[in-house]
C-alpha cells in the first residue's frame, strides 16, 4: 500500500559472527537471563513465533517450520550466508549502531555490509567512563580524559546512548553537577573501583548525560523494559520530566527508547517538548501479533514527526527481519483502515508512513 524508502534503523547493535546452538538462539528472544520453564522453549513467545513466520522463507524453508529445522538449515549456511540473507531482506537502509554491548559481533560496518546498506556509530557513555577509569586512577585525569572522550566521539558519531536507567534508575537530579561535585564522585568512585566494575554513581552519570547534552548531538536514552538487571519501575520515562525541562533549548535531542509498557508516557513527552522523540523498537518485535496494537497506542499522542523507527536487533539478525516485517506490516494494517474508514487520506497518511519509516530519523540525526 505504501512505496516506502530504504528504512532508517536508529538504534541497533551487531550480530553474531558465529552459528549459536539451539539454546543460544533461544536466550536471544527474550529479555530473560534464565532458562525456560521445564519443557518450554522461548521459541514459544511472540518474538519467537515472528521468527518462525517470517525467517524460514528467507533461508529457502516454509513459513512456521520447526525450530530444529530452521536452526538445522541455518548451520548448513554457516553464520555469514544467513546474517547476509537475513540482513539483506529487511530493507534497511541505514544503521545507527550501539557499539557498547560486548561479545563476538560484527562491527558497524560488517553490519551494514551485509546488510547492503551504510552504518553510522551510536556511542554509549557509560563505555567510556569504564574505559577511562581502566586507564586512570587519578580522579582528575580520570575526569580530562573522560570528557575528551566524549568530545573526541562526538566528531564522528551520530549520537550518544545513555544505560541510566539500568545503572541508578531514572529519578535522577536534573541538573548538571558542578566541577567540584564531579570530581569528589570521581574520587569516590575510582577508590572504591575494582577493575571491570561499572559505574552506577550517581553524580558521574549526570555528568556524563549533561558532557553529551553539551554536544549537541542526539542522546538515547534507554526506557521501559529490558534484562533482569533492571527495575523496571525507575525506568519510567516520566521519571525524566525534571531533566527533559532542564535540558530545553540546550540544541540536544532527547530520544526515549522502548518504552514498554510506558510507551503512553513517551509519546506525552514527545508531545509536549520540542526536543523529545519516542522509539518503537524493541516493542514491536517482543509484542509480535500485537505489534499494531501497541503502534496505535504510540501513534495516539505522539505526533507523527516525534516517533522513529528502530528494531533494537541485537545478536541474531532474525531480530531485525522481525522487527521490520512487523513494522511494516503493523503500519500498512493500521494507516490503511484509517484510509478505509475515512479517518485519514492517503497521500498524508503516505506522508506519515514515510516519516515513521525514515525522515524523522534523517532529521534528527542529521543523516
Amino acid at each position: 500500500m505504501f512505496d516506502l524508502p530504504p528504512l532508517v534503523d536508529h538504534h541497533c547493535h551487531g550480530v553474531l559472527l558465529d552459528d549459536p546452538d539451539a539454546d543460544v538462539f533461544a536466550s536471544y528472544l527474550t529479555e530473560s537471563d534464565a532458562p525456560a520453564a521445564p519443557g518450554t522453549s522461548f521459541f514459544d513467545t511472540q518474538a519467537g513465533f515472528a521468527v518462525r513466520r517470517w525467517c524460514p522463507p528467507l533461508l529457502g524453508l516454509d513459513p512456521y517450520t520447526s525450530p530444529a529445522r530452521y536452526l538445522a538449515r541455518r548451520r548448513e549456511l554457516g553464520a555469514a550466508e544467513a546474517n547476509r540473507r537475513l540482513l539483506g531482506a529487511t530493507g534497511i537502509g541505514t544503521f545507527l549502531v550501539d557499539t557498547g554491548l560486548p561479545g563476538d559481533l560484527t562491527t558497524p560496518e560488517e553490519l551494514s555490509r551485509a546488510g547492503g546498506g551504510r552504518a553510522r556509530e551510536i556511542v554509549r557513555l557509560e563505555v567510556l567512563a569504564e574505559r577511562a577509569a581502566d586507564a586512570f586512577d587519578d580522579a582528575r585525569t580520570f575526569v580530562d580524559a573522560l570528557d575528551a572522550s566524549v568530545d573526541s566521539a562526538a566528531r564522528t558519531a551520530a549520537g550518544f546512548k545513555s544505560v541510566v536507567a539500568y545503572r541508578h534508575g531514572l529519578a535522577l537530579a536534573p541538573e548538571a553537577p558542578t566541577a567540584a561535585e564531579v570530581l569528589t564522585a570521581a574520587g569516590q568512585w575510582l577508590g572504591a573501583r575494582s577493575p571491570g566494575d561499572r559505574l552506577t554513581h550517581p553524580v558521574l552519570l549526570r555528568h556524563l548525560l549533561w558532557t553529551a547534552v553539551d554536544t549537541g548531538l542526539p542522546l538515547q536514552l534507554h526506557t521501559g523494559f529490558g534484562d533482569p538487571d533492571l527495575r523496571l519501575d525507575h525506568a519510567d520515562p516520566l521519571l525524566l520530566t525534571d531533566f527533559v525541562k532542564a535540558t530545553a533549548g540546550s540544541g540536544c535531542d532527547l530520544v526515549l527508547l522502548h518504552g514498554y509498557p510506558y510507551h503512553r508516557g513517551a509519546g506525552y513527552l514527545a508531545a509536549v517538548f520540542p526536543h523529545v522523540y519516542a522509539d518503537m523498537g524493541l516493542t514491536l518485535g517482543h509484542t509480535g501479533a500485537r505489534a499494531r496494537a501497541l503502534l496505535a497506542e504510540m501513534l495516539e499522542l505522539t505526533p507523527f514527526g516525534k516517533l522513529l523507527f528502530s528494531t533494537d536487533g541485537y545478536a541474531l539478525p532474525e531480530l531485525y527481519v522481525i522487527g521490520a516485517r512487523l513494522f511494516r506490516t503493523a503500519l500498512e494494517e493500521l494507516l490503511g483502515e484509517w484510509v478505509r474508514d475515512g479517518s485519514w487520506g492517503y497521500p498524508d497518511a503516505h506522508r506519515v508512513a514515510k516519516m515513521l519509516a525514515s525522515a524523522n530519523a534523517r532529521r534528527v540525526y542529521r543523516l
